[in-house]
């Protein structure tokens, strides 16, 4: 008895400190859970409608996939998305990492402007220039209409407009983490800047590569004013801008393809999201908070 009365109260007392930390931590994971179920059971329900959707589905079936990749050019859609969202993360990655590279390192005259200007202009969003953007872009068709409307690369040119911008910055914090010893040291060894910046810099600051390069994938899945100005061709359309094609006028009878297409879309950022979830905190921690 008296051996299991301080085990008891020791319970207890860790029951009263921290219960209501394992009840918020439930009741976030609930909240957090209940939007995936309710989708995967929309996608899964064969009714294929709102109004029969349930959180835990009834049956199960996979109708509305084999209806969604019948009925609609999904495939082309999926690979518009895919195409710019990796190529406008490589590039916007490359152009960053030069933009932050000569900013960190160099002194030169417009130095300061140059980076306060980058960050006023990412106060402004980029839909603002859209009516400038269309006009630029309807003379391009007409004399080069491979970058032009509908078109997956015409898109990428405007993406790539806003390259530069606050990911410059906090590429520019990372770069400034990184000894200037060691660009030193190459220079005396007889290395150029091009071989410093991809031999040792590179290397070096590859956690916030990764961190831009995921938040641009991510951004650019997801974007869908600016490619619903730019792309009117069913083929040419991105998923974003598919699917809400499907649910504009009749919500409550495709909302189970709705449903697949939002499942499918979510696979590659979830794989590239596990890919380079170890550089997250290293990347974000390191580059914003020391510079």
């Amino acid at each position: 008895m008296t051996a299991t009365t301080p085990s008891r109260r020791r319970a207890g007392r860790w029951l009263r400190e921290n219960s209501w930390r394992h009840l918020l931590l439930w009741l976030a994971l609930a909240f957090s859970l209940f939007p995936i179920l309710f989708v995967v059971s929309a996608a899964l329900n064969p009714l294929g409608t709102l109004s029969s959707s349930h959180l835990l589905p009834s049956g199960a079936s996979l109708a509305n996939a084999r209806e969604l990749f019948a009925t609609t050019p999904f495939g082309s859609w999926y690979a518009n998305s895919m195409a710019l969202a990796l190529s406008n993360a490589a590039v916007t990655v490359f152009l960053s990492a030069l933009a932050a590279y000569a900013f960190s390192r160099f002194r030169f005259a417009g130095r300061r402007p140059g980076l306060l200007g980058i960050l006023l202009i990412q106060m402004f969003p980029q839909f603002l220039a859209i009516v400038a953007i269309y006009l630029m872009f309807n003379t391009i068709t007409d004399y080069w209409p491979a970058v032009g409307f509908d078109t997956r690369w015409g898109l990428l040119l405007v993406y790539l407009g806003g390259a530069l911008s606050v990911n410059t910055w906090l590429m520019k914090g990372f770069f400034d983490t990184v000894p200037a010893e060691l660009d030193e040291s190459a220079k005396v060894d007889g290395a150029s800047h091009a071989q410093t910046f991809f031999r040792i810099m590179l290397p070096l600051v590859t956690p916030v590569l990764a961190i831009v390069g995921l938040l641009v994938f991510i951004a650019t899945v997801n974007e869908f004013l600016i490619a619903s100005v730019f792309l009117r061709d069913p083929e040419a359309k991105t998923v974003a801008l598919g699917l809400y094609g499907l649910v504009a006028d009749e919500r409550n009878a495709n909302f189970g393809l709705f449903a697949v297409g939002t499942l499918l879309i979510a696979l590659p950022t979830m794989a590239v999201f596990w890919f380079l979830q170890r550089y997250i905190v290293e990347g974000l921690t390191s580059g914003a908070v020391k510079g």
